[in-house]
């Protein structure tokens, strides 16, 4: 009996993933990378936890392998990178004309995207926070402000040093963005090019006391939920589809492995949409005292807050405010604070395992039937099964695809 031949063994790529932890962009390009490579691979990945901050890693100079995927932060690595002498992908974009493909977000759709959130709020004055001489963050403020003038209007830009280490550079940034944020007209709304510098504008509004939504309304880009989340209040972000961006640098390199020729320009990838949270929360209100109304009530609309509770902190008769609230926002107080109430109940629903029980309680209503009721009434769904679906979408989601925006959590 002739003897059995063993199968040839597949020569796995040796690939080195140069891409920061610290941040949730570039742990989604990871995720996104992960995503191709169990589809198309094996790969033999080499990575190492980085921060985008750090220098050349020095593995990297005596590692020998096939292709590099990294996120280029300054001319260094960009040398250092191009002395390997491998094909590379750049998935961050932030070093120009260094010669090497780039698959990155599309930094003109994201701005146009923060533009058209905040425009559809009614907002007539406009501000960007942009980081000075990042090639990325100056991008999404040119796109801004283009989007902005198209429709006859104009934009305030501040402009932030890169740097945001140490206890000093950051009161010098939170007294200029202060400074700034007091010397715009109200209400305006602001886009931030990134989370990070959004928590920084939300803490310079309170130093001013300038109330967010109702004054300043404010928009970040990345929708790091953790942090989007701790801001005061909860941040909204635009979200950039870097998940996709890993994924679709993977299969470049992949081409380029397979001595392909490089594309002739970027790819660009669109973001997958906004997620709205309080800090754009609101149209911009001109009356000042309905503006007060809607503050009150979405500060404590989960805390069974009444339509006499709000009427009492508004120096206006009850017939007057019900009568201007719905003449400037088109529905009444009472649809207002159930309007919270059944968006926090989706939140709660799609992203915990609370009970129907806890979550009644926790948004304000005294009957688990009677939110029930109103849920369907204003969903077309039942507790149950927005639950089931949310919990669905979240595990049918593809690299690149935002389950939240399935059952309505995004904009």
């Amino acid at each position: 009996m002739p003897a059995r031949r063993r199968p040839e063994l597949i020569r796995r790529p040796k690939v080195a993933l140069i891409v920061e932890t610290s941040l949730a962009s570039g742990r989604e390009i990871l995720s996104g990378i992960a995503h191709y490579i169990r589809e198309q691979g094996p790969w033999s990945v080499y990575h190492e936890p980085r921060g985008m901050e750090e220098s050349v890693p020095r593995w990297l100079r005596r590692w020998r392998g096939d292709g590099i995927i990294a996120r280029i932060a300054n001319r260094t690595i960009a040398r250092a990178v191009l002395d390997a002498r491998l094909p590379v992908v750049d998935v961050l974009g932030m070093v120009p004309d260094i010669g090497l493909p780039l698959v990155h977000v599309d930094n003109g759709a994201i701005a146009r995207l923060g533009a058209e959130h905040l425009l559809e709020r009614g907002f007539r004055f406009f501000g960007f926070v942009t980081v000075d001489g990042t090639y990325w963050a100056e991008a999404r403020a040119r796109a801004f402000t283009a989007a902005i003038e198209e429709v006859g209007l104009s934009c305030s830009i501040c402009r932030l040093p890169p740097d945001t280490r140490g206890q000093r550079t950051w009161e010098r940034q939170e007294d200029e963005l202060t400074r700034w944020v007091a010397s715009l007209p109200k209400p305006t709304g602001i886009m931030v090019c990134n989370d990070p510098r959004g928590q920084l504008l939300l803490e310079a509004c309170r130093r001013a006391r300038i109330a967010v939504p109702e004054e300043v309304a404010v928009i970040g880009v990345d929708n790091d939920e953790p942090l989007c989340s701790i801001a005061d209040p909860p941040l909204s972000s635009v979200i950039p589809d870097h998940s996709a961006v890993g994924y679709r640098a993977a299969a470049l390199l992949h081409r380029l492995l397979q001595g392909r020729r490089p594309p002739k320009g970027p790819i660009l990838v669109p973001p997958r949409g906004a997620v709205t949270r309080l800090s754009t929360d609101a149209l911009a209100i001109a009356d000042p005292h309905i503006a007060t109304a809607v503050r009150f009530i979405r500060e404590h609309a989960l805390h069974g807050v009444s339509i006499d509770d709000v009427v009492s902190h508004v120096p206006l008769s009850r017939s007057t405010l019900q009568r201007r609230f719905r003449q400037l926002l088109g529905y009444t107080i009472h649809d207002e604070i159930l309007r919270i109430r059944i968006r926090r109940a989706r939140e709660l629903l799609a992203e915990t395992e609370l009970s129907i029980e806890e979550i009644t309680e926790k948004v304000g209503f005294s009957h688990r039937q009677y939110l029930g009721e109103v849920f369907r009434e204003k969903t077309g769904e039942t507790l149950a099964g927005f639950r089931r679906r949310a919990s669905l979408a979240r595990l049918s989601r593809p690299p690149g695809a935002n389950a939240a925006r399935r059952f309505g959590l995004v904009t």
